[in-house]
């Protein structure tokens, strides 16, 4: 029951960039096209997780371990970094269409601050979920992380159908481009509030 929360609460009511405004560099950069944004997705979704997974354990055995959590920010950055340039090499191999549509928008996922924020709220934040606060455990750490990609997945793929969909519209000279883009990513937004109470 308790990953069933932390599961829907990270998807739908704490959504890392509706609700938390992380990530949104390539939110609105990547999502003009429903491939990209998904390929992006898949791409973060990886690199969330597995980040998430070796920082916890960095900071548990060696940081918190040797009292050195005020390094915490700069070995997450570092780690982050190593596993981009991992996850780059591979996509080339695998798929270079992919590699080539992302283009500078993969190697931004160093810096994309969803990826950092995950790693630093699981070590250093206490979450409900509507249970007693506690700190996570690395299962429901992993658990947490991957919830939280697939949320950021979610509202980057509603969002690409929505911008792809505006493509073809008659919108208004003032309004194309970018301006409609973050109105409707304020009215997806909106709707995503309406899970708020499902879960603290």
């Amino acid at each position: 029951m308790e990953y069933l929360l932390i599961i829907i609460s990270a998807i739908f009511v704490n959504n890392i960039l509706l609700s938390q405004f992380l990530g949104v560099c390539p939110f609105l950069g990547v999502s003009n096209k429903l491939s990209t944004a998904t390929g992006m997705s898949g791409a973060v979704c990886f690199v969330i997780t597995l980040a998430t997974l070796v920082t916890y354990l960095i900071n548990k055995y060696l940081l918190v371990a040797f009292g050195l959590e005020f390094l915490q920010t700069i070995a997450f950055i570092l780690v982050i970094a190593a596993l981009v340039q991992m996850v780059e090499i591979v996509l080339k191999k695998v798929s270079p269409s992919l590699y080539a549509a992302l283009g500078i928008f993969l190697p931004l996922i160093t810096t994309n601050c969803a990826v950092l924020g995950v790693a630093i709220n699981v070590v250093t934040k206490e979450f409900t979920f509507g249970l007693p606060s506690h700190m996570l455990s690395l299962t429901e750490a992993v658990v947490y992380a991957f919830a939280t990609s697939v949320g950021y997945g979610v509202a980057m793929i509603i969002f690409s159908g929505i911008r792809e969909h505006l493509a073809m519209n008659d919108v208004p000279k003032a309004f194309k481009g970018v301006p409609i883009a973050l109105v409707s990513a304020g009215i997806l937004a909106l709707a995503f509030m309406g899970f708020s109470g499902l879960v603290k």
